[in-house]
C-alpha cells in the first residue's frame, strides 16, 4: 500500500482528524458520513467491517446507531486514536478494533454483512486484491469511494505526500465484474478537490460548496467529479 510507513507514524495519526476535517474539511466529513449512511441504511444489528478504519470516524459513528461493528486498519497509532474516539463517545463497548492487512482478511468467508471501505482505494498498490478479499468476507454488500482520474483531483495529485491512484468509471467496473460483485447505486461528487476545501475556513467554504453541489447537479457534474461512492451487492 502506498504510504505505508507516513501513514503509520505517530505524529501523522495524532494530526490526523485536525488537518484533514476542521475548517473547510468539516464539510468533507459530514459528506463521507451521509454517503455511508445512505449506502448501508439501516445498521441496528447488522455485522459490519470497515477496511482502513483510521481514527475511527465511521466505526463510532456506526456503532451509536446499534451496528455490530469490526475496525481493521494496518496502523497501530491510528487504532489507538479510534480506540480513544470511541470512550470519548461512549461506544467503546459497541466495536472493535483490529490491527491486520486488507490484503488477507483474518476472518472466514461471508462473515460480515457489509463491508465498506472509505479513503483507501486511492492508496492501493493492487486494488484486485483488496476487493476480492473486501467480496469474500461479505455476506450481501461492498461499499467503496475512489478519487477520479479525470478530475481536478489529478492537478495537484503530484504535490500530495504519497500522490493517489486515480480511477476511470470503466476501471472500477473492472474491479467489481472481477470480484463478481454487481454495481447498484453510484454517486458522485466535488468538482473542487479535497485539498482545496480544507484551506478554507468553513463559513467560505460552505459557500463554494453551494455552488459546488449546483454544478455537480448539472449534466456536466458527474464527469468532471473528484470523488465517486460505489455501491456493490453479491
Amino acid at each position: 500500500m502506498k504510504g505505508q510507513e507516513w501513514y503509520q507514524a505517530d505524529e501523522v495519526a495524532e494530526a490526523y482528524d485536525e488537518k484533514r476535517f476542521s475548517r473547510g474539511g468539516r464539510l468533507i466529513d459530514r459528506r463521507e458520513k451521509e454517503a455511508v449512511l445512505h449506502a448501508l441504511g439501516p445498521v441496528e444489528d447488522r455485522e459490519i467491517l470497515e477496511i482502513a478504519c483510521g481514527t475511527g470516524r465511521f466505526t463510532a459513528m456506526l456503532a451509536d446507531r446499534g451496528a455490530d461493528i469490526v475496525g481493521l486498519d494496518i496502523s497501530g497509532p491510528m487504532l489507538q486514536r479510534g480506540r480513544e474516539r470511541a470512550r470519548e463517545v461512549g461506544v467503546a463497548d459497541n466495536l472493535e478494533y483490529m490491527r491486520s492487512d486488507a490484503g488477507r482478511l483474518p476472518f472466514p468467508d461471508n462473515r460480515f454483512d457489509a463491508v465498506f471501505a472509505m479513503r483507501f482505494f486511492h492508496l492501493a498498490d493492487t486494488p484486485e486484491t483488496f476487493m476480492s478479499e473486501m467480496r469474500r468476507v461479505s455476506r450481501e454488500q461492498v461499499f467503496l469511494d475512489t478519487f477520479n482520474r479525470f478530475s481536478a483531483r489529478s492537478l495537484y495529485n503530484w504535490a500530495l505526500p504519497m500522490g493517489s491512484r486515480l480511477y476511470s468509471g470503466r476501471e472500477v467496473q473492472e474491479l467489481l465484474d472481477a470480484a463478481d460483485l454487481d454495481l447498484v447505486g453510484t454517486d458522485h461528487d466535488w468538482i473542487g478537490p479535497y485539498g482545496f476545501y480544507r484551506k478554507l475556513p468553513n463559513t467560505l467554504a460552505s459557500g463554494f460548496r453551494t455552488l459546488d453541489t449546483a454544478l455537480g447537479s448539472t449534466p456536466i457534474g458527474p464527469p468532471l467529479a473528484s470523488v465517486s461512492y460505489w455501491n456493490a451487492r453479491l
